[in-house]
């Protein structure tokens, strides 16, 4: 495993991550605590110290997997979850974003992870004037000063959000998380440069592209599941992300190399990227994710 230090965090986080949506149940399956375990566990094996999670994954359902699995390692992780939404079922969220919600979400997160701390908390994908609440900002100041929360994130609705991350070091957010992947790549046109100005973070989210990325799926899948997340996405959609993908694997996939892994490490070649976040089911998905850091492709020109 490799690692970077997250922008001004002074976090040495593997630029593998584990992205852990999956738990809360809105991939297609339920998992039970012990599965949870056993994926995050090998992870560690293999050299990922970051997970990143929110409080809407399941009403706290993922945090509360993680807090179980990492009982008598806290120290051996650094854990990222977020702010401001709330799970009501598959796909149903409000967004509770009152100084008062942040301080009651910021509790329960504790409890559910089982610890006293937060490594990186985030916004989870706030509106400009929300993200500007004075109050909102005071109790995550207080927090800070409290040693409940290390470090505050940003992770964007829009990843090409520019004027709230210029706002990044004025509101003490010290890293990002944004959509990038090989077939989404708006960050690389002006963010990833406001990003690098102000030394922050970068985490790399959905850098599979919910999966279409793994090399798993051929021109022409579907997927069924009402309670898979990409059941809720446009047939046509899916299509033409698939007939992308495979004119990818034709044309730039390096011999003997999985797309998986050149979708990872193609990510994690533009030196803004701090950490890639890809989600995993199984054990041998975290094994198939962590090859990536083994694969060094020419660094980006920016």
């Amino acid at each position: 495993m490799k690692y970077r230090i997250l922008g001004s965090t002074g976090l040495k986080v593997s630029v593998i991550g584990m992205g852990t949506w999956q738990f809360g149940g809105e991939w297609g399956r339920d998992f039970t605590p012990e599965e949870a375990t056993a994926i995050l566990r090998r992870g560690r094996e293999l050299g990922i110290n970051f997970i990143d999670t929110a409080e809407c994954y399941g009403a706290h359902l993922s945090e509360q997997f993680i807090g179980q699995a990492v009982a008598g390692q806290r120290q051996e992780w650094i854990i990222a979850t977020k702010f401001g939404h709330e799970f009501h079922g598959p796909f149903a969220r409000t967004e509770p974003r009152t100084a008062e919600d942040v301080r009651r979400q910021l509790e329960a997160s504790l409890r559910a992870l089982q610890t006293d701390y937060i490594d990186l908390y985030q916004y989870h994908s706030w509106a400009e004037a929300q993200y500007e609440d004075p109050a909102v900002r005071r109790v995550l100041e207080d927090a800070l000063q409290a040693g409940k929360v290390r470090h505050v994130g940003n992770s964007l609705s829009r990843n090409d959000d520019v004027r709230l991350v210029e706002r990044s070091a004025a509101y003490h957010v010290q890293a990002i998380q944004v959509v990038y992947n090989r077939l989404h790549r708006k960050p690389e046109a002006e963010l990833f440069a406001v990003a690098q100005r102000q030394n922050l973070g970068v985490l790399a989210r959905v850098p599979l592209a919910s999966g279409l990325l793994s090399g798993k799926y051929q021109p022409g899948a579907h997927f069924d599941n009402p309670r898979d997340f990409r059941h809720t996405k446009k047939q046509k959609d899916i299509d033409a992300t698939l007939r992308q993908v495979a004119q990818i694997a034709r044309t730039e996939l390096p011999p003997g190399v999985g797309l998986a892994q050149y979708a990872l490490a193609w990510c994690l070649r533009h030196p803004a990227v701090t950490s890639v976040i890809p989600g995993c089911k199984s054990p041998q998905q975290v094994e198939s994710n962590a090859q990536a850091a083994d694969l060094d492709l020419e660094p980006a020109l920016t």
